[in-house]
């Protein structure tokens, strides 16, 4: 069982930034691919962006490249997203997620195993 915890969401306006986090629980974590998705009520869950084990790889949905970076601290067991000019349409519940099998379609959001239980974002216009 793997627990992740997201924080560093909150309510901003657009154009500022925000670096959400999100800690797992086990060391095994190094071994991992993750992801961030995000979700608004009523539509499904989207995914944002996914990172190899070691970093070297990242993946990003169109809509945030050049916008957000997501990077991990693997010493610290923790994920990172840092979203630099947020627009109203980011707003959504985030969500880190974890590939403990590292399957090979991780980099399109396919195939998480562990969920966090998200972290709100808000962008007001």
């Amino acid at each position: 069982q793997v627990q992740l915890v997201e924080s560093g969401g909150g309510l901003v306006q657009a154009g500022a930034s925000l670096r959400l986090s999100c800690t797992a629980s086990r060391r095994t974590f190094r071994t991992y691919a993750m992801g961030w998705f995000r979700q608004v009520p009523g539509k499904e869950r989207e995914f944002v962006a996914a990172i190899s084990w070691n970093g070297g790889s990242t993946y990003y949905v169109d809509s945030v490249k050049g916008r957000f970076t997501i990077s991990r601290d693997n010493a610290k067991n923790t994920l990172y997203l840092q979203m630099n000019s947020l627009k109203p349409e980011d707003t959504a519940v985030y969500y880190c997620a974890a590939d403990i099998d590292y399957g090979p379609e991780y980099g399109a959001g396919i195939g998480y195993d562990y969920w966090g239980q998200g972290t709100q974002v808000i962008v007001s216009s």
